[in-house]
């Protein structure tokens, strides 16, 4: 019984050490497809939102675009601002303002999609 045991566990590590991989592996494919940087992304992000701080970014691929996505908040609000800049051309694709309440949604449903994953 013990062995099967050691089996199984081994056979999750394999398992999760090989998902990791493959997320590392698909993060640096889109680095290697983005033609705009990260600090470049950043600073056309900024430039739309003034007196904003990043509280979050990534690179991402959303509706078929390669994209830098931004959360930015500004003092005095609690609210976040998501500018999103294509990765290929630099230019902003969207600009949502999302309160507390819609940050909470996604953040529940960003959960659900881990947990089912």
């Amino acid at each position: 019984m013990k062995m099967h045991s050691y089996m199984t566990a081994a056979i999750l590590c394999v398992g999760l050490s090989a998902s990791v991989a493959m997320a590392e592996e698909t993060q640096q494919q889109l680095q290697a497809e983005a033609k705009i940087t990260e600090s470049a992304a950043r600073a056309t992000a900024l430039a739309r939102v003034p007196q904003a701080v990043v509280q979050g970014s990534e690179l991402e691929r959303e509706k078929g675009k390669l994209i830098w996505s931004y959360d930015l908040s500004t003092p005095k609000s609690k609210n976040i601002t998501e500018v999103q800049v294509d990765a290929i051309t630099g230019k902003i694709v969207s600009v949502k303002v999302e309160t507390p309440k819609d940050q909470a949604k996604e953040a529940a449903a960003d959960k659900k999609d881990g947990a089912a994953k």
